[in-house]
C-alpha cells in the first residue's frame, strides 16, 4: 500500500452549547426524515490487533419502538506484514481474512436500547494476491514485501525480543467473540454505549481475545444540511493481559473516529470515515504493532424506502504506513 507521508490525526466535533442548541432542534424538525442516516460500524479486522481491543465505531442508533434491528457485514481483508530481521524480534502475518457480524439491536425505552454482536471468522492463504500485484502495478505502487512472498500461501508468526516463536494456524470458520450491549441516547445528537467481549471464540489461538474486555463509546451525530450528516465518536476500552503476549500487550485503549455521509443522488449516499486506535503492544519494537492505527473506511449506501439499507465500500490502513491491511472489502446490509 503507498506509504503515508505526513502523520494524521483523528479528530472528533466538539459543539459550543450554542451549535448544540441549534444541531437538537435541526435534527428535531427534520427527524423523520435522517432515520438510519449513520455510517457504518467498524472495528479492526487485524487479529494482532482484535484479539487486543474491544472498542469498535458505534454509529448512531435512531429510535425504532417494539422493533428489532439487524445488521449484517461481511469483510473480506488482505494483510501483509512483514518484517524479518536476521535476529528476533520477527513479525509475519500473510493471509486473507474473513469476518461475519450479525448484529441484532431493540429498544428498552425511548432513550435505552440493548444490542449483541457475534461474528463468523476466517483466516486462509487466499486467492486475492494476484488480483492485488495487478492492483498495485495500475497505480504503480511498490510492494516489495508481496514480492518476495509465495502467492496465495498462509504465514501468521512472531519472534519476541525474548526469542520465543508464536506461531498462528489458519482456519476455516468459526466463532468469535460474543459482544453484549446496552445504549443510551442523552439526546437526538448524543448516545454512548457500553459494552463487554465475552472470551467465545472457538478458533485457533491468537484470533480471540481470551478474557473479557470492556468498552465505552460516546458518539455523536450532527447534520450540517439536509444531505450531509457528521458522525464521530471517542471510546475508551481495557482489555486485560492474557496469552503469551502478555509482557508486551498494553491494556487501556483509546479510539477516536470522525466521518460525513452525503446523501449525492436519490437515496444514494458515499461515505468516508476515519478511525483512530491508540497501540495495542509496546516494547516490541516491530512498528507493525507498537504504532497506532489510523484507517480510512468508505464506500456507497443505498437506503430503501422500507427503511432498509445495502453497503458497499473498502477500507485502508493508513498507518502504520508500509506492509498491514492491503484492503479491506465491505458489504453490508440493515434491516
Amino acid at each position: 500500500m503507498p506509504p503515508l507521508v505526513t502523520r494524521q490525526e483523528a479528530w472528533t466535533l466538539v459543539c459550543p452549547r450554542a451549535t448544540l442548541t441549534a444541531l437538537t432542534i435541526m435534527l428535531a424538525a427534520g427527524s423523520g426524515s435522517l432515520g438510519a442516516q449513520g455510517l457504518p460500524a467498524w472495528g479492526p479486522i487485524n487479529p494482532a490487533a482484535a484479539s487486543r481491543t474491544g472498542l469498535r465505531f458505534e454509529p448512531y442508533l435512531d429510535p425504532a419502538p417494539r422493533q428489532w434491528r439487524v445488521t449484517v457485514g461481511v469483510d473480506y481483508a488482505s494483510a501483509i506484514e512483514y518484517n524479518l530481521p536476521a535476529a528476533a524480534p520477527s513479525y509475519l502475518l500473510d493471509a486473507e481474512l474473513l469476518r461475519v457480524d450479525l448484529r441484532v439491536a431493540r429498544d428498552l425505552s425511548p432513550r435505552a436500547f440493548m444490542l449483541a454482536e457475534l461474528p463468523v471468522l476466517g483466516a486462509y492463504g487466499g486467492f486475492l494476491d494476484g488480483f492485488l500485484e495487478w492492483y498495485h502495478n495500475l497505480f504503480g505502487i511498490d510492494m516489495p514485501e508481496r514480492d518476495t512472498r509465495p502467492r496465495n500461501e498462509f504465514a501468521y508468526e512472531l519472534t519476541t525480543p525474548g526469542g520465543s516463536t508464536i506461531v498462528r494456524d489458519r482456519s476455516g470458520l468459526f466463532l468469535g467473540d460474543l459482544r453484549i450491549g446496552l445504549g443510551y441516547r442523552w439526546n437526538p445528537l448524543l448516545q454512548t454505549v457500553g459494552s463487554v467481549t465475552l472470551p467465545t471464540s472457538v478458533g485457533p489461538d491468537g484470533y480471540g481475545r481470551g478474557t473479557v474486555s470492556i468498552n465505552a463509546v460516546t458518539t455523536l451525530r450532527a447534520p450540517f444540511a439536509s444531505r450531509l450528516v457528521y458522525e464521530g465518536s471517542l471510546g475508551l476500552g481495557y482489555t486485560p493481559t492474557n496469552g503469551p503476549l502478555a509482557d508486551f500487550q498494553r491494556e487501556v485503549f483509546f479510539a477516536a473516529t470522525s466521518g460525513l455521509r452525503f446523501r449525492f443522488w436519490g437515496r444514494q449516499s458515499l461515505f468516508a470515515n476515519l478511525l483512530y486506535h491508540s497501540p495495542y503492544y509496546e516494547n516490541t519494537t516491530l512498528p507493525a504493532l507498537d504504532r497506532k492505527e489510523l484507517s480510512l473506511d468508505f464506500g456507497w449506501i443505498l437506503a430503501t424506502r422500507s427503511g432498509r439499507e445495502w453497503r458497499l465500500g473498502m477500507v485502508e490502513d493508513l498507518e502504520p504506513s508500509g506492509p498491514g491491511i492491503d484492503l479491506v472489502f465491505r458489504l453490508g446490509a440493515s434491516f
